[in-house]
């Protein structure tokens, strides 16, 4: 699947820049927001998650990482790093910092860096809709399958763009809305189970995206649940 390089698209106020009003996330549905940390059944399998998830997930992982090009020394964010799958992908000459809002899944995270001795990555409780970094603090942001989790991804994605440096990557892979109207229909009906559970399968990466200063590098393919996008930010 190659990338397909595209332009984020602009608001309905034509505007481009970071300083965008956070009103524009009222494009995403509000009602029945997903909110996995609260949800029962999302720490319950919590164990089967960390048991089954890698299966799917590791290999393309591993693979978009690697493809980020991470420099030595680079300071790198992951946002929703949940128990760590991701982890042993990152290059021990880099220092990455991940953040999560599960306290059990962070457990699980810090058990596997205390077990592998991974002196280059910490973890620690956060809001990825509230960043407590500095602004352009990072080389790189990466954020797997937590768009669809997140009670506002328009704020998570504002966040990402505020604490990224120009010229910075953002990595970003999750289940967008498809763009085949039927699979798009087939896939909505399952929305209001999904949100039971923790998570949404009607969000359109558009949406996520307009309006913020980033190069957009799409990756998909008609049958595939994930995409990929590789953003690079511009220099304002």
């Amino acid at each position: 699947m190659p990338f397909v390089a595209k332009e984020p698209r602009q608001g309905r106020s034509g505007r481009t820049r970071l300083e965008v009003s956070r009103s524009a996330s009222s494009r995403q549905q509000k009602t029945s927001v997903a909110n996995p940390e609260r949800s029962r059944l999302y720490s319950t399998f919590i164990p089967a998650y960390d048991a089954v998830w890698p299966l799917f997930v590791r290999r393309r992982l591993r693979r978009s990482i690697q493809e980020l090009g991470i420099c030595p020394g680079s300071l790198v964010l992951e946002v929703g790093i949940g128990t760590g799958l991701s982890m042993p992908a990152y290059p021990q000459s880099a220092q990455v910092i991940g953040i999560d809002l599960s306290s059990e899944m962070l457990c699980q995270a810090k058990q596997k860096i205390r077990r592998e001795g991974w002196q280059h990555i910490s973890v620690q409780e956060m809001n990825a809709e509230s960043l407590k970094f500095a602004d352009q603090a990072f080389d790189f942001v990466t954020a797997f399958h937590v768009v669809s989790v997140v009670s506002d991804p328009r704020s998570m994605m504002l966040e990402i763009a505020r604490v990224l440096k120009p010229g910075g990557k953002a990595l970003v892979i999750n289940h967008f809305r498809s763009e085949i109207p039927w699979v798009a229909k087939v896939v909505d009906r399952a929305d209001p189970l999904t949100r039971h559970l923790g998570w949404r399968t009607n969000i359109n990466h558009e949406d996520v995206f307009a309006d913020l200063p980033f190069e957009l590098r799409v990756k998909s393919s008609p049958l595939s649940l994930f995409t990929i996008l590789q953003a690079t930010k511009k220099y304002i």
